[in-house]
């Protein structure tokens, strides 16, 4: 009886702190993905990052050589996400290269659902400067592409980490299309953490509506 009771209240404190401690590896670890820039410039057109929560990234006018990161991004991101409210792919490219870009888009539309995938051509000179906006400390090749993708918020603002374990300084900007690894332990991650806020969000207006 003694020990049956022992087992009883072990349990009753073991079990909430290992739930304690596998939340805190998990969503709950970033309760508020860090704002890294402000101020980023909005797309000339209608696609708009705007009330939107986007993913970004510049594939340049090699697209050839872009299609493996972008078959990584569309695999581990984008069909994760493309039914969530408010989300959207946003790829930039240089003016010039229309026919192979409805080639690309049209293989992309036999994976999934494509609607949530935002082409952008525009003059290199507006791309620089969206680029620029984000305030990184990545470059964009002579092409005019970037190995990243990130993650613009609705009020134009760049999300990312303050506390990664990889960087330097901590910071992490964007994220690697190179590494599927990347992708999925990281950004997947991090997009989680701003579905989890807008969610939170959601059920304090309404509490707050009700209480009106």
């Amino acid at each position: 009886m003694q020990k049956k009771k022992i087992i009883v209240l072990s349990t009753l404190f073991i079990v909430p702190l290992l739930f304690y401690m596998f939340l805190s590896k998990g969503i709950y670890h970033y309760a508020n993905l860090p704002i890294l820039s402000k101020n980023v410039v909005e797309l000339k057109g209608d696609t708009q990052f705007k009330d939107h929560y986007s993913v970004v990234c510049f594939l340049g006018d090699d697209l050839e050589s872009s299609k493996g990161k972008l078959f990584n991004l569309n695999e581990t991101i984008y069909k994760r996400y493309h039914g969530k409210k408010q989300f959207q792919v946003v790829v930039v490219i240089p003016e010039g290269i229309e026919e192979e870009l409805q080639e690309l888009e049209r293989r992309l539309a036999t994976y999934a659902d494509a609607s949530k995938w935002k082409f952008i051509s525009t003059n290199k000179e507006e791309l620089v400067t969206v680029f620029n906006s984000f305030n990184t400390p990545f470059t964009l090749n002579e092409n005019f592409g970037s190995d990243y993708a990130f993650i613009v918020d609705t009020e134009l603002r760049l999300r990312g980490r303050k506390d990664d374990e990889d960087t330097a300084d901590g910071k992490l900007y964007g994220y690697d299309m190179n590494s599927v690894a990347i992708l999925k332990n990281k950004m997947r991650k991090d997009i989680e953490v701003i579905y989890y806020q807008l969610k939170k969000s959601m059920e304090k207006e309404q509490r707050r509506k009700r209480e009106i």
